[in-house]
Parts: C-alpha cells; structure tokens; sequence
C-alpha cells in the first residue's frame, strides 16, 4: 500500500489522545462546519457532511456539539467564518505535499506553516507546484483477513471501482470521488469493516524515501497535521513498513 496512506492509517490510532488535548474535536467541528455551509445541512443529501459526522462519532463527540457546527456552517447560529486554503510545499526527497487548512486568518495561517516548513526541512511552494500530482478520488483499506482477495475485487470492480490492490496485511481500493459511496456501500452489504474509507487526494506516483530522511519527513508531515487550522496533509511519499510502525508508535 502507499506509503502515506499507511502512515494516516496509523496515525489515526492516536486520535482519541488527540481529542482528549481537545485538538481533533476542534478540526473537526470546523469540517463539519465549512462542509455544511458548502453543501446543506442534511447528511442524506451531504456526502461530505455525513462523512465528517462519523468521524465525530467515532471520537465520541456529543450529538450537540455536532447539531451546532451544523448550524453554525448554515447560518442558523452565528459564528466564526471559515476559508479553505490549499498550500503546496517539497519535503525532504523531493516529496510533494499538500496542505488543507480551515482558517479564518490566512495570513497568519500562512506564517505559521512556513515557519514549520523551515524548521522542519521543508519549503513552501507556489500554486500549481505540486497540486497536479493529486487527483481526488475515493480511498479504501480493508484488512485481508477479512475476506478472500477474489470474492472482494469482484464486489469492489463491479460496483465500479477504478483500482484494487493487495499487500501481506491490506486490500487498497480507489474509485472516482462520484462512485465512492456506491463501492463502499456494495463492500458494507457484505459485513466488511473498512481499516480507511474516504475520499481524499491519491499522488499519481510516489517517491520512496529511507533512513534518516524518512524520519525528518515524517516528523514534518506531523508537526503539519497537529496545526490547528490544517484539516488534511496530503503526500506522494514512500517509505518502508519498519520506519513508519516505529514512527507511529513514538
């Protein structure tokens, strides 16, 4: 699997300490907020806006406070507002990244991010960069003890999925963002568990990156991600399963 997708995967564990330091019920009560300003404030009809509730859910946030950044985002009730920023930057290696921030002070925004990039071995790029690397798609990551590799990419193509993949541990399935919810849902009619389901921005190809240059990337795209205004940091990066299990486990 790719190497950044991994890397998410495992970060994810760390998501209930983070909520606890209140940092990730902040990112996500702005998600929800911008997504339902975007796009209504009723899930069925708000792809983007459902998704962004079940991952509140799963980091057990109270019901009100998502019924609030819901009406926050429609306007109901007054509150701060919120812009989306996509910056582009190289890591160590050549890495492209990008960067989605929700702020409502682009400026300071920006100078706080540039300041991580130049501590942290990294440079801001300008528009256009790096972004023609990504592509939005849908994503998906299913552990393979779950179901036979066959049975899965027979139900994964036929709901149109674009791509299937499997290493020792996972299956990786993309799709166009349009079909992501018909390919996840035809995978969910068989009672599989996704370890990742979201539609995300997938690198058109990956630079692999070792040794001691892979952990000052990765100690970049952390320090990135623990910002309060970044939402999403998206990387082209390959790096080998021991680097970043003992990276993730730190």
């Amino acid at each position: 699997m790719s190497g950044h997708s991994k890397w998410k995967t495992n970060k994810g564990k760390k998501m209930a300490a983070d909520a606890k330091k209140g940092a990730a019920y902040t990112k996500i009560i702005k998600e929800i907020t911008i997504v339902a300003r975007n796009g209504g404030g009723n899930p069925d009809t708000n792809p983007s806006l459902r998704t962004a509730i079940a991952r509140a859910r799963e980091l057990n946030m109270p019901s009100d406070n998502i019924k609030m950044a819901i009406k926050r985002g429609t306007g109901e009730l007054p509150g701060v507002t919120y812009e989306t920023v996509m910056y582009e930057a190289y890591g160590p290696g050549g890495v492209a990244i990008l960067i989605e921030a929700l702020t409502d002070n682009k400026n300071r925004t920006t100078a706080e991010l540039r300041n991580i990039m130049s501590k942290k071995g990294g440079n801001m790029a300008g528009a256009g960069s790096v972004s023609w690397m990504f592509a939005k798609k849908g994503y998906m990551l299913i552990e393979k003890t779950q179901i036979p590799e066959e049975e899965l990419m027979s139900v994964a193509l036929d709901a149109g999925a674009e791509d299937f993949k499997s290493d020792d541990k996972n299956y990786e399935i993309v799709t166009t963002a349009q079909d992501f919810e018909k390919v996840k849902q035809a995978i969910e009619a068989k009672g599989i568990k996704f370890a990742d389901a979201e539609v995300t921005m997938v690198a058109s190809s990956n630079i692999k990156v070792t040794g001691n240059e892979a952990k000052t990337l990765l100690s970049l795209i952390e320090a990135l991600e623990e910002h309060d205004d970044v939402q999403q940091v998206y990387a082209n990066f390959d790096i080998p399963d021991e680097i970043l299990d003992q990276m993730a486990s730190d």
